[in-house]
Parts: C-alpha cells; sequence; structure tokens
C-alpha cells in the first residue's frame, strides 16, 4: 500500500485562482455553482471506511493533512456502514460532500439532497477514466451530480481444495448452491438482487431482463424466487469485509460474491481464489456529490478535485482495495496495484454492472412497464431473508 507522502494538488494554482476571484457560494441552495469562491476553512466529508484517511488510524496513511496543508480546508470526517445509513446521515444536512455508490446516488439526486456539479471547476477532472464519466448512477438528464472516487467488482471467491472443479460461473451459488450448503456467502444488502437478476439475463433469457437494476414485478419475482433458493444454503451475508474474510480464513465460508481487497487480505495459508465469472459481475464507482445544502461548497470542490489527483487517489483507492478513477494514479501504487484491481482494463471493466438505484421509471428504457423502485427491492430483500 501507498506510504504516507507529501501530496500535492495537480493545479492546485489555477484553483487558488478561482477561488481568489469568486465569492463564496454558501447558501446557493443547491444550485450548480459557476465559479469557485474563498474555501470556507472547514469541511465536512461523509464516506465509506478509509476514503478519507487522516493518519488516525495509521500513522502510514494520511492524504487527509497534505490537504489541509494546501488549502486551508480542515476536514472532519464520519464513515458509514451501509447505502442506508449514508442516506440517513446525509439527509441532516450537516455534512458537505458525500462519497456515495450507485444503490444510493439515484435517491440522493432525486430528494435533490445533492448539488449539480460544474466539472469545469476541477481541474484533475479531464484525467478521469472517460468510461467513468457521466454514467447513469450519477448523471441526470444531462445534469453530472458526482465525481468518480475509484470502482471495483463483486466477484466469485472460492476455497481451491473445497470447491471443485474451479467455477467459471455463478451457477455455483444459486442453481448449484446444494453441493456448499451453509457455506456460501453472499453481500447483505436489497442491491444483491441485482446479482440474481445478473444470473438470470443469461440463465432464463425468457425473461427478458437486459439490465440487472430495471425489474418489472415479474422479473423481480423471479429474482427473489432464486435468492429464496439460494437463502436455504447459505451459511451467512456479510456487509463487514473483515467478517467475510474471517469466515474464508475460519473455512466457515468457501464460496460466494466478494470483493479483491478481501482476498488480498486473507491469510497466506487459506487456498482461495478469485474469479470474474462468465456472466460478468455487479461492481461499484463510487461518486462524491456536493450537498445542496453545503455550509462549504467551495472546500467542498477543492476536495473533489484533490481525491481524484493521481497521487491521493492512488493512496485512497489503494488503501480501500479498488481501481483508481485516473490512470495516472498507476505512477504512485505500490508495484502492480492497477493490475491487481485491473485498472483501465476495458474489457474488463465491460463486464461490469455498476450498482444503480432501481427507479420506477425503466432503467433499460422501456415505457410500456413501471419497473420496481429500491423500496420494493428492500421489501423483497426482507422477504428473502425471512
Amino acid at each position: 500500500m501507498q506510504k504516507k507522502a507529501t501530496f500535492k494538488l495537480l493545479a492546485l494554482g489555477a484553483v487558488a485562482v478561482l477561488a481568489l476571484s469568486g465569492c463564496s457560494a454558501a447558501g446557493n441552495g443547491g444550485q450548480m455553482l459557476d465559479k469557485l469562491g474563498d474555501p470556507e476553512k472547514t469541511v465536512s466529508l461523509l464516506g465509506w471506511p478509509g476514503y478519507a484517511e487522516d493518519g488516525s488510524t495509521d500513522p502510514a496513511y494520511d492524504w487527509v493533512t497534505p490537504f489541509e496543508t494546501e488549502t486551508g480546508c480542515d476536514v472532519t470526517f464520519k464513515s458509514y456502514g451501509t447505502s442506508d445509513e449514508a442516506i440517513s446521515l446525509f439527509k441532516t444536512g450537516d455534512y458537505d460532500a458525500i462519497a456515495a455508490s450507485g444503490d444510493a446516488t439515484l435517491r440522493l439526486i432525486a430528494a435533490g439532497d445533492v448539488q449539480p456539479l460544474n466539472t469545469s471547476l476541477l481541474q484533475n477532472y479531464d484525467g478521469v477514466y472517460d468510461f467513468l464519466k457521466d454514467r447513469d448512477f450519477n448523471t441526470v438528464d444531462g445534469k453530472n451530480y458526482g465525481v468518480p472516487h475509484g470502482y471495483g467488482a463483486n466477484l466469485l471467491m472460492y476455497n481451491t481444495e473445497e470447491v471443485s472443479p474451479a467455477p467459471t460461473s455463478w451457477s455455483v451459488v444459486f442453481d448449484g448452491a446444494s453441493e456448499y450448503k451453509g457455506k456460501v456467502t453472499a453481500y447483505d444488502s436489497p442491491i444483491y438482487i441485482a446479482d440474481a437478476a445478473l444470473y438470470l439475463m443469461t440463465h432464463s433469457p425468457e425473461l427478458n431482463i437486459t439490465n440487472p437494476y430495471a425489474l418489472d414485478e415479474d422479473q423481480l419475482a423471479a429474482a427473489v424466487e432464486l435468492l429464496k433458493a439460494q437463502r436455504e444454503n447459505v451459511g451467512e451475508y456479510w456487509s463487514d469485509y473483515l467478517k467475510a474474510i474471517q469466515a474464508f480464513d475460519t473455512g466457515d465460508t468457501v464460496v460466494g460474491t466478494t470483493w479483491q481487497v478481501i482476498k488480498n487480505y486473507l491469510a497466506a495459508d487459506t487456498p482461495a481464489a478469485v474469479v470474474l465469472p462468465e456472466e460478468g459481475a455487479t461492481g461499484w464507482s463510487d461518486s462524491w456529490m456536493v450537498s445542496s445544502k453545503a455550509k462549504s461548497p467551495n472546500c467542498a470542490y477543492l476536495w473533489l478535485d484533490y481525491i481524484i489527483s493521481p497521487q491521493a487517489n492512488a493512496a485512497a483507492t489503494e488503501y480501500f482495495g479498488e481501481a483508481p478513477a485516473t490512470p495516472d494514479a498507476c505512477q504512485y501504487g505500490s508495484e502492480g496495484f492497477c493490475e491487481t484491481y485491473n485498472a483501465g482494463d476495458t474489457e474488463f471493466e465491460s463486464q461490469l454492472w455498476y450498482w444503480t438505484t432501481p427507479t420506477e421509471k425503466c432503467l433499460d428504457g422501456r415505457t410500456d412497464v413501471k419497473c420496481t423502485d429500491y423500496a420494493k427491492w428492500t421489501t423483497a430483500w426482507q422477504e428473502v431473508k425471512g
């Protein structure tokens, strides 16, 4: 992992000129900024654990302090454990910016909790991978609301001594899960319904699913039926990746959904491998978004610009365990960092379906039917788990 270093905001001088030439944008009512004003001295951030390390967890990992030094914006950061918790916290108006996954972003946009972004004010935005920009989970009606932080896949991990032959399909955790009854794991969230839908796209083509986040009532019912059958074989669901690591290390789990970082932190003698199954996989590309109630929008913009600067982005994404948002970050990570997370591998990336909030308006373009929204997915997930 990246050791503590002196970070520099690329093109900080250009950002500073903008900041000094503008006026304060506080109280902008959630409208898109046309210029930056003076930094407000503080900024409050909300994100996944490890997204804004200041050296307090481990002195070797600190990309917050350099930002504070360069900008004069003192950072306070709070982490959350689930996207639902993130939305609840963000609605208090206590945070200037949030790093949100795709199962939260559209809910934040629809509720008016975040403001559209003027990406021309972000000097490092041009360096972000094009395939991460203007995606349907952070861009609505041509307005961009989110800056990519990094991205990753929900992969399949298996114990190489217990699971044979080596799986190449998600069938090992669905139709073939009974062979490993009690030792199958899956991600504990309503968004996991999309994993079942992705499997059905290939194995039940008669359902006509073309987007795993765009399910009508019948398609959702089919996914729920598949997940209920899987539930009989699941030993435990996980949302805390540290618990997922422990379960694989002890042998309580031998196959199931994982993140690359989980594989990386398994004990050296744990016989495990990860694979991107032939059906593809769901994944995430988290977006930094600015609150429509931001008290410090200028510092928030400076943070968004900083976190996608190559050196800071390398430190943050490698620490968490995901691919960086910018290819230039690869020169700052440890050896093999970008290869480990398939950074910039367009063939790999093309097989990912990033978490996106299900809405009644079908995300696959259908207009002759209503799709099921996240509230219905939440109810369905409770039904699955019993």
